[in-house]
């Protein structure tokens, strides 16, 4: 790009690899082959074929000064297609057209696809909790803490996802590849409650033998390969799918923000048949049927990936985001005492616009961290040594900025720890507490990991009246295309999060007061208030995911380096794992403190006798005092800036 007017090409130059966003590329490509004087075959290039149009141009006379104007003679032919500007290639490697690929006509593939994953992964973990006390006879405060840790595993795998799609494999494959591990370990855990010897033995009244090695072996094999799997994919497919949109046209811009909200719309399709469907045939037609349907599921989602191959647009690797990290903190330690320049232009960078980094637009330098600019510092040492091609003694910009980005999201990043923590009690203490609520309705009987399914109603119901509704009234009164900022987004929901969890405290003090009135407090028995009191706080928690999960996803991808959404994807998931992390560690404190003395705490086997609103007053507090360090975050944070 940068020598296209150039009469002869460097030696050293035996190829080229070029930016599609280069007006008129094909038209670039004939013009290096031409000046170079090279016959076309002998000059390997990576986007486009060369046209017959270029072919017959190359007999032109040498230093034909209208050349490039006779190349575009034909503008209504060169204005049959237009190609996307951000990048983007087919299967092939080729640049894409944008009416034949992308938007809305590939993603139904990968909507489906993700719909059908949730719906796996959710018939799993919905009703965990349950068949850990059921079927392997754990205790509630041992079960909370296996599905907390697990979950976190699931939400903790996704970096090494992240590091094989931007570094090496790409979303597609890295997305293909762990889909395969996740459908092995559906099939190994079905295994474990469909095969006999492989199956927990049943208790005889009171007394419920512990499974044996083999089994535990088995079921935690299938468990925790699905945690790779699903982890493997997680923070590439949103990513893919917003990678349908080109992010130099604006109507594609806008529409991405749409698909965010109806990709996690997706989600809560799969999960509300699993919280529905799946879990009635789990607790009435056996756990073998109950895990075998969400693997037959998880075979769709893949067939539903592959199936939109040839519509897809694809951002090619662009080497290991963790490694241009290391060399930008080497750089700045090696020249620690380095004066950086004032004035920004001085700092190294390449010319015309041009990233050092395939698949990423240059960022433009900001003020903030200056520390960082010393890798950036050209010294004299560095012209003395012609350092300038390796970038662990002098690095662009650019790479300056990635990391910048990384330490400026930080803050709000660690803020969404306690929300996924609030968000883990959906599958443990909410249906724990379930378990002591009277599930009858008639002659039907509730399985109170249903409950769940109102959390999915009520992101159902919020994604398309925020997406509808919302977002056309608030665009009047902010001016932003988008309604709400993605900051201002996550902040409504951490608020609606903290009334979540005082609505499950509230609930839970009035079931006491009840069993208290029944005498009822010695019993391991459910007390006479519907199970349905719960549905309040299952739909805030809904609520607040609208809100504080899709801003997250929105936020993560648009404030990434472009080389760099699958990883900061990634670090959004890892919140939920540390989330996981925390409710087990809290969980365990709880246990260890409230229990001194022979008291029987506040989360007992009997929770007759606790206290389980003191839990989730706690977690009130926590989330409160959360929400007041994320505002002070999201004030002072500076969004990127695309050059």
């Amino acid at each position: 790009r940068r020598l296209a007017g150039a009469r002869a090409v460097p030696f050293t130059v035996s190829g080229w690899t070029l930016d599609p966003t280069y007006p008129d590329l094909q038209v670039s490509l004939h013009i290096f082959s031409f000046r170079a004087e090279y016959p076309s075959p002998n000059l390997p290039f990576s986007r486009a074929p060369i046209g017959p149009e270029a072919r017959r141009s190359t007999m032109a006379e040498a230093g034909d000064p209208t050349l490039e104007q006779g190349l575009l003679a034909n503008p209504e032919e060169s204005n049959q297609l237009t190609y996307t500007g951000d990048g983007s290639v087919d299967f092939s490697g080729n640049p894409v057209v944008k009416e034949k690929t992308g938007r809305w006509k590939a993603c139904p593939f990968i909507l489906g696809n993700e719909c059908c994953e949730r719906l796996a992964y959710y018939g799993i973990s919905t009703n965990l909790v349950t068949y850990l006390t059921k079927k392997l006879h754990d205790g509630n405060s041992s079960a909370a803490r296996n599905v907390t840790t697990w979950q976190g595993t699931c939400y903790l795998t996704p970096l090494i996802g992240a590091i094989l799609a931007d570094a090496y494999w790409g979303r597609y494959w890295t997305i293909a590849t762990f889909s395969t591990i996740y459908f092995i370990g559906m099939s190994v855990l079905t295994l474990s409650a469909s095969v006999p010897m492989l199956m927990p033995p049943s208790c005889e009244g009171a007394i419920c033998p512990e499974a044996s090695p083999l089994q535990y072996t088995v079921f935690f094999l299938g468990l925790y390969l699905i945690a790779l799997g699903t982890g493997g994919i997680k923070p590439c497919v949103s990513s893919f799918g917003a990678d349908q949109f080109d992010d130099t046209d604006p109507a594609e811009r806008i529409q991405k923000g749409s698909f965010f909200n109806w990709f996690y719309f997706s989600i809560n399709i799969g999960a509300l048949i699993s919280s529905s469907f799946l879990v009635w045939v789990q607790d009435n037609l056996g756990w073998g049927l109950g895990f075998g349907i969400p693997t037959v599921f998880m075979g769709l989602a893949i067939i539903s990936f592959f199936a939109g191959t040839s519509l897809y647009r694809f951002q090619k690797p662009g080497g290991s985001p963790i490694t241009r990290v290391c060399q930008v903190v080497a750089a700045t330690l090696r020249k620690w005492n380095a004066h950086v320049p004032e004035d920004s232009s001085l700092l190294y960078e390449l010319p015309d616009g041009v990233s050092a980094i395939e698949g990423s637009r240059q960022l433009e330098h900001t003020d903030e961290l200056r520390c960082l600019d010393r890798a950036a510092t050209i010294t004299d040492l560095d012209v003395k040594e012609d350092s300038f091609n390796n970038p662990w003694r002098v690095c662009t910009v650019t790479q300056v900025e990635e990391l910048k980005i990384l330490v400026r999201m930080f803050p709000v990043w660690a803020t969404t720890i306690v929300f996924s923590a609030v968000y883990a009690q959906m599958s443990t203490m909410f249906v724990e507490q379930g378990m002591v609520l009277d599930p009858t309705i008639g002659s039907f009987k509730i399985p109170p990991a249903s409950l769940s399914t109102f959390d999915v109603v009520s992101v159902i119901i919020w994604v398309p009246i925020y997406d509808s509704i919302l977002v056309p009234i608030a665009r009047r009164f902010t001016g932003k295309e988008r309604g709400f900022s993605e900051l201002q987004r996550m902040g409504i929901g951490l608020v609606i999060s903290i009334l979540a969890m005082s609505a499950a405290a509230v609930l839970e003090i009035k079931r006491l007061a009840i069993a208290r009135e029944a005498h009822l407090v010695d019993q391991n028995v459910p007390v006479p208030l519907s199970i349905l009191w719960q549905i309040p706080q299952y739909f805030l928690v809904g609520a607040s995911e609208v809100f504080t999960f899709i801003g997250a996803l929105e936020f993560f991808y648009d404030q990434s380096p472009d080389a760099m959404r699958s990883l900061c994807s990634a670090l959004q998931l890892i919140t939920t794992a540390l989330g996981n992390y925390l409710s087990a560690f809290i969980l365990t404190m709880v246990a260890y403190f409230t229990t001194r003395g022979g008291r029987p705490g506040w989360i007992p086997d009997n929770l007759n006798e606790g206290r389980l609103d003191n839990f989730f007053w706690l977690l009130a507090g926590l989330s409160f005092l959360n929400f007041l360090v994320y505002v002070l975050c999201a004030n002072r944070f500076k969004s990127k800036k695309a050059a």
